[in-house]
């Protein structure tokens, strides 16, 4: 089994920016973290910080059938992307959309997610044990 996981923009800084919110482990290291406790997954891994790069991977994933499954952390595109709300709807891989930190506890602006409504279910607020539960979750669908 293959899951894809993608992040969006400036969760490439994880571990570096605002810690008390992301945490202080750098996304390789959750990632690889990820690959250990789930070794009967393949996970393959990509981050963007371009709205377009992010649709481009989504379409090239959901229509290859190559993946059980995608988690996806859109980052604040969750809150203002219209475009990957529709590249999600039309794609065939279920996605599962994830956040590090619970973006209803947050500023206003983040409490509502544009592909929530898209996406397979929602998982936020465990920290990088969101991942990890994605990967699960799609591991049952």
């Amino acid at each position: 089994m293959k899951i894809l996981v993608i992040n969006g923009p400036n969760l490439n800084l994880t571990g570096r920016r605002q810690p008390e919110i992301y945490g202080s482990r750098t996304m390789d290291d959750i990632i690889a973290t990820l690959r250990h406790d789930c070794p009967e997954v393949t996970i393959d891994y990509f981050q963007s910080n371009c709205e377009g790069a992010i649709i481009d991977r989504l379409h090239e994933a959901g229509f290859g059938g190559e993946y059980a499954g995608i988690a996806l952390n859109a980052g604040a595109y969750t809150h203002t992307s219209l475009a990957i709300a529709d590249a999600i709807a039309a794609i065939g891989t279920p996605v599962v959309e994830i956040h590090l930190s619970n973006i209803a506890a947050r500023e206003e602006i983040r409490h509502r997610s544009l592909i929530a409504p898209v996406c397979r279910g929602t998982i936020a607020g465990f920290g990088e044990l969101s991942y990890r539960l994605a990967v699960e979750a799609i591991m049952k669908f």
